[in-house]
């Protein structure tokens, strides 16, 4: 079986009627509601008889094999490792809130946006992952989580989904018309992919829309976000902006706070600038520590008085509930596991400079 071979979750419906060529077209239907809107197993699809679990199985073997399993103490969050079919590795991550159930997944095998304080970015790129293995996480988390429905999907796992747009909205559409999932549960997030952005605003489906801003002036957020050299604030505003008209869809905004580096009152006042032209929500991250970045997370006080100036321009924000640091679950650490993941790329030179790490008077 080769990598480019059809897994489980890859097939349309006609290609699956195409697989069951000369069953009675019932049986299609059977198989499709089984494999999405039950999300069952295939082998526990059992309006199907035995023989044909057997050959679909056979011919649409699944894409995701458990490598490692591990839950948080209160059993709120649970992260997965799989390992694709050619070795490759990815993490989904599954959070249980009071109000809703959430999968974070992962749409490429490592990332090349290279943002030295995610673990991900440190890792480096391997490949993108096809339609069938985004939705397969999904399909995996929702019956790992049992009487609880799965309502939101996050596609802010391991990698840049609108570096990989076409699978990544192939599994939007299909989790939207075939497992379930309203377009208003369904985000994107992206580090700045303006033609990308630019294509969900056009798009059928208004999804849910985060950036992973983390700087409000071009000079530190080439630092920190380098795609931003290609794809400056100037340019990336004006598809927020294009977006948020087209779709009517709130922007989320989000800010991982360095210590010394992006949670001065400058930087407070910049995103306030930036968040009130596009009527965004902020999210505030602790940054989360990764092996291969030196440099801190704010500390508690910081990050509330960051809040606060941010609130006290007009701005709606909010600090993010950090789910999952205990397991490498939280955002930022995503990396498949050290043994996949190489070493990391170390802290970015310019973020050591001395006048990086002085805060502005307070």
């Amino acid at each position: 079986m080769s990598v480019t071979d059809p897994t489980r979750y890859d097939p349309d419906r006609s290609q699956l009627a195409e697989l069951l060529e000369g069953e009675p077209a019932y049986r299609i239907e059977q198989a499709w509601d089984g494999l999405y809107r039950q999300g069952r197993p295939l082998e526990e699809v059992t309006g199907l008889p035995a023989a044909l679990r057997s050959r679909l199985a056979e011919a649409l073997p699944t894409a995701l094999e458990l490598a490692v399993e591990q839950r948080t103490d209160d059993g709120a969050t649970t992260k997965w490792l799989w390992r694709l079919r050619d070795g490759a590795a990815v993490e989904t991550v599954l959070m249980h809130y009071p109000d809703r159930t959430t999968v974070c997944v992962s749409t490429q095998a490592g990332c090349a946006m290279a943002c030295g304080f995610c673990a991900t970015g440190q890792a480096g790129f391997e490949r993108h992952l096809g339609v069938g293995e985004i939705v397969e996480q999904v399909v995996r988390a929702r019956w790992a989580a049992g009487d609880r429905r799965v309502s939101n999907v996050v596609f802010m796992g391991m990698g840049e989904p609108l570096a990989n747009l076409d699978a990544t909205w192939g599994a939007v559409t299909r989790l939207h018309d075939d497992v379930g999932i309203g377009a208003r549960h369904l985000t994107v997030s992206t580090v700045g992919l303006v033609p990308g952005i630019r294509r969900l605003a056009a798009a059928e489906l208004p999804v849910g829309l985060a950036v992973s801003l983390h700087a409000a002036d071009d000079d530190l957020r080439d630092e920190l976000v380098p795609i931003n050299r290609r794809y400056p604030l100037a340019e990336l505003l004006d598809a927020c902006e294009e977006y948020r008209r087209r779709t009517r869809r709130r922007i989320s905004l989000e800010w991982a706070l360095i210590d010394g580096v992006n949670d001065r009152w400058v930087d407070a006042d910049g995103l306030a600038v930036i968040a009130r032209r596009l009527a965004a929500h902020v999210n505030l991250i602790p940054l989360n520590p990764t092996p291969g970045y030196e440099v801190v997370g704010s500390s508690r006080n910081r990050v509330h008085a960051f809040r606060e100036r941010v609130a006290g321009a007009g701005v709606t924000v909010t600090i993010r509930d950090t789910r999952g640091r205990d397991i490498d679950a939280a955002c930022g650490q995503l990396r498949a596991g050290s043994a996949s993941s190489g070493t990391g790329a170390g802290v970015p030179v310019d973020l050591q400079r001395p006048d990086r790490t002085r805060r502005d008077p307070t």
